[in-house]
């Protein structure tokens, strides 16, 4: 690593200008070379690609083999998402299905690590492999997760989510460098217990018939249409 910072340091210091996905980004690259000339131009997404569901159904009932489906989506041969997936499969979801034992966590997305291997045949979670797309699942989830613990950048699975107009329950990470603000685009949680109980909070609300669930999802996408949408940006 010694040897990287050094590199990423002269190739900052040679270029005439870089540009840097996030604020938080900028800043890191900053404290290796800080004569650089860094500009932060974020992440963006297609606006007329990710959309909310034409008619959303009942977050809590989503098709009968999964009636309470939690969905995290990403590459999964990436070390992050791996670390996040075991994080949450492990820490999180049993105290989730404590309380809602038909409780499916579905990772979705290509190339599944073998270190996931631990969670395969486990009845409640479903590990997908590669999707044609993965839209109809943020869209049927009843949260989309983003337990992020290491990693940097701009998350674009957030930015995805956002933009479906789907409730979100990330740790801090997992949002870096966008400036969402917690119980107004979504839910934020850094601990096992915190995370779970912020997951059951939007179940519980939507059994309630409070309309939390939808309130951060529309509040989220009006968030993506005014900062990352690729015309703006």
């Amino acid at each position: 690593w010694r040897k990287l910072v050094r590199y990423e340091a002269a190739a900052l210091e040679a270029a005439d200008a870089t540009a840097a996905v996030s604020e938080a980004d900028k800043q890191a690259m900053l404290h290796i070379a800080p004569g650089a000339d860094i500009t932060v131009i974020s992440n963006g997404i297609d606006l007329t690609e990710y959309r909310p569901a034409a008619s959303p159904a009942h977050p809590l009932t989503r098709s009968p083999a999964h009636p309470l489906t939690l969905v995290f989506t990403g590459k999964m041969d990436y070390r992050p998402n791996i670390d996040a997936a075991l994080w949450f499969a492990q820490e999180v979801l049993p105290l989730i299905a404590t309380r809602e034992p038909a409780v499916v966590f579905q990772l979705v997305g290509m190339n599944p690590h073998a270190r996931l291997d631990v969670l395969a045949g486990h009845p409640n979670i479903e590990i997908t492999g590669a999707v044609a797309d993965t839209q109809p699942y943020i869209q049927g989830a009843a949260a989309y997760v983003i337990p992020m613990r290491v990693g940097g950048g701009t998350r674009f699975k957030a930015l995805e989510a956002m933009a479906c107009a789907k409730a979100i329950v990330s740790t801090s990470l997992g949002v870096e460098g966008i400036p969402v603000r917690h119980g107004q685009e979504l839910l934020l949680a850094d601990t096992p217990a915190d995370f779970a109980a912020a997951v059951l909070r939007l179940i519980d609300d939507a059994r309630s018939g409070a309309p939390l669930a939808q309130t951060l999802g529309a509040a989220a996408r009006r968030f993506v249409e005014e900062r990352y949408g690729w015309d703006a940006i």
